[in-house]
């Protein structure tokens, strides 16, 4: 019996042994498993333009402009890129690119896949937003393409960082399913499909042509764990070797075991409250009594600064949020593109915002209610219940309704709230100003999600000037100008920027990013 015991404890201690050799050998010795956190509907990468799909097929293509951890533009299938005029572009394509099947990627390529978005017609989410401005296009040679736009627009490089490059050969008859089963997935980035098996994983294998640094993993398996405790329980059980999207709850456990570890990041993603502005009785606002008023508060400059200085941004940031958010001023995050750094966190004044309600006509304060989702953010649901306690500290008779994502987001844009959650990423100020703040037309496309029907012709104004502004530190001053005159006015209410945070075993990191996407090759053995 001690000798079977001895046994046994050699044969656990050279699995040990075996284990730690294993941790120090080449990475590409082993496959990488990842749990997402949200499904990929479709492999066709210009057929649905949501977040999920977007960072899929990062893996399997590329695109001209390329987006760095810290959200700056960078070379991708283009070298470089300048404004020859106000209304023309060259890029200047990366030689010696291959795409999966060993054919050269070239100049007729880029221009197939610029033009492909707008074919797709039957798309509920089209890609077209950010090829519309190109009104001609032409390809002098193989390796230079020119883009004309009808008026002057300086954001057509971070436009076209969203438009992924297929293969002509491949995709020029093809579907949406030929994508999904592989026949025309062909692209240049750095892995390439071996299967996609819809809401449990998809399968991928390393791009020997690969232009750039070669993974760290000749296979990867990137499974489907919409759910926080399973994919929690994943990574605890070693079915996977990393996760995005941690549970808040769960932090503090990770960062106690030794076999785990974080990478965070300030994401992108500013939560912020749109206060309906409309000149109507606003439709969840009465006095106290509940009767509605004859005319809604919030249109008052006063009343939306009360309410901003009701709320402890830093209280709500490290009790609510856990420590996974930073205090927002702006309506992008630090190191964004047309951040304003001159605009101060509204700070913490309960007395302050009394003083202001009475002077708006409302000393005894009103009836208001709150709405939000409850599974799309970070502790959303909490975030909106503790924002009304802090408004009932000032007189603001506060509800809470909290709905699911499918439900909220189609009331919201209705303008069915009074008081409404929404949490939105963009690497440009001027982009985010344009749809959340900017003039609601339905022609244009501004204000497509200015729920609070915020309008000023200044503002406005001044995004146009950044937008046509090929000069991106002009482009950039009119971007903070226009922020600084709207968040004056408190278009909305910031409250923080969310971090992104992902967990990993030990002798795996990840190089975390402001955009909040999982990226198999950004992972590196430690």
């Amino acid at each position: 019996m001690c000798r079977m015991q001895s046994r046994l404890k050699n044969i656990v201690a050279l699995a040990g042994l075996l284990l730690s050799l294993g941790a120090g050998l080449p990475a590409h010795a082993a496959a990488l498993r990842i749990g997402l956190a949200a499904d990929v509907s479709t492999l066709d990468p210009h057929y649905l333009n949501i977040a999920p799909n977007i960072a899929l097929a990062s893996h399997m293509f590329d695109t001209l402009v390329a987006v760095n951890p810290d959200g700056q533009l960078v070379p991708g299938l283009a070298v470089s890129w300048r404004a020859v005029d106000a209304t023309t572009w060259e890029f200047r394509l990366r030689s010696g690119v291959k795409f999966h099947d060993g054919t050269e990627l070239t100049a007729e390529d880029v221009l197939f896949s610029l033009d492909r978005p707008a074919t797709l017609v039957s798309s509920p989410g089209p890609f077209t937003s950010y090829t519309k401005q190109i009104v001609a296009k032409e390809a002098p040679d193989p390796h230079t393409i020119i883009l004309k736009t009808a008026r002057p627009y300086g954001p057509l490089p971070l436009d076209l960082s969203s438009i992924f490059i297929v293969s002509k050969k491949a995709a020029l008859h093809a579907k949406t399913a030929d994508f999904n089963s592989g026949k025309a997935a062909i692209g240049s980035g750095p892995f390439k499909l071996v299967q996609f098996l819809r809401g449990d994983r998809i399968e991928l294998a390393r791009n020997e042509f690969y232009w750039g640094e070669k993974p760290a993993w000749d296979k990867v398996s990137l499974r489907i764990l919409t759910s926080n405790a399973p994919r929690l329980a994943a990574l605890l059980a070693g079915d996977v070797d990393a996760i995005e999207g941690v549970p808040a709850a769960h932090i503090e456990r990770i960062k106690a075991d030794p076999n785990l570890h974080l990478e965070q990041k300030v994401s992108w993603r500013t939560l912020f409250w749109h206060l309906d502005q409309s000149d109507r009785p606003s439709p969840f606002i009465t006095d106290k009594a509940g009767k509605p008023l004859p005319r809604n508060p919030l249109r008052d400059i006063r009343v939306r600064q009360a309410i901003s200085r009701a709320i402890d941004r830093q209280a709500l940031v490290s009790r609510t949020m856990e420590g996974l958010a930073l205090p927002a001023s702006n309506l992008v995050a630090p190191g964004i593109f047309g951040h304003n750094p001159d605009l101060p966190v509204e700070k913490y004044d309960p007395e302050g915002a009394k003083k202001l309600l009475t002077q708006a006509g409302y000393p005894d304060g009103f009836a208001l209610m709150l709405h939000g989702p409850n599974n799309r953010y970070i502790n959303d649901a909490a975030v909106v219940q503790t924002v009304a306690q802090f408004l009932n500290r000032v007189g603001i008779a506060t509800r809470v309704q909290t709905l699911p994502l499918s439900v909220y987001f189609g009331k919201a844009r209705n303008g069915e709230f009074s008081a409404a959650l929404l949490g939105w990423g963009s690497l440009a100020g001027d982009f985010a100003l344009r749809t959340v703040v900017g003039t609601s037309n339905p022609q244009t496309g501004w204000g497509s999600w200015n729920w609070g029907k915020y309008s000023n012709p200044a503002v406005d104004d001044l995004v146009r000037h950044a937008l046509s502004s090929v000069e991106p530190a002009q482009r950039e001053e009119f971007a903070r100008d226009a922020a600084g005159i709207a968040l004056g006015e408190y278009a909305v209410v910031p409250l923080h920027h969310q971090y992104a945070t992902w967990a990993m075993r030990k002798g795996l990191k990840y190089t975390a990013r402001t955009d909040e996407f999982t990226f198999a090759h950004l992972f590196h053995p430690q």
